[in-house]
């Protein structure tokens, strides 16, 4: 059984959230769930949040047992960017992206 859990256009750059997705690739849920409540990084809380929205999707949609779910793949695509603008000296200005991204995260439990 495999089951995934997205979010789109989070405000992080997939750069720094793919950092994050590293650390969890293959654990168990329990030991992911920990090592992303531990980090200081931005990212972290958020892949936490669709880890949970994964395991809440196995739990209710195909009754999956918690224990035996293992993070199959994680991944963060690039999303579009914000494009800003911030004034500059003698009336000019630059262009800002903020950029976003899109977080998967597929379980399995084996089977």
């Amino acid at each position: 059984m495999i089951v995934e859990a997205k979010l789109k256009f989070a405000k992080l750059s997939a750069q720094k959230c793919r950092l994050i997705c590293d650390q969890i690739r293959g654990l168990p849920v329990g030991r992911a769930t920990n090592v992303l409540g531990f980090s200081p990084k931005k990212g972290a809380f958020i892949v936490k949040k669709v880890l949970d929205s994964a395991i809440a999707n196995a739990e209710h949609n195909n009754g999956a047992d918690i224990d035996a779910l293992k993070v199959v793949r994680v991944f963060a695509d690039e999303g579009p960017s914000y494009k800003r603008t911030q004034a500059r000296a003698k009336g000019r200005g630059t262009r800002i992206d903020k950029s976003t991204c899109h977080v998967t995260v597929v379980l399995s439990d084996g089977e």
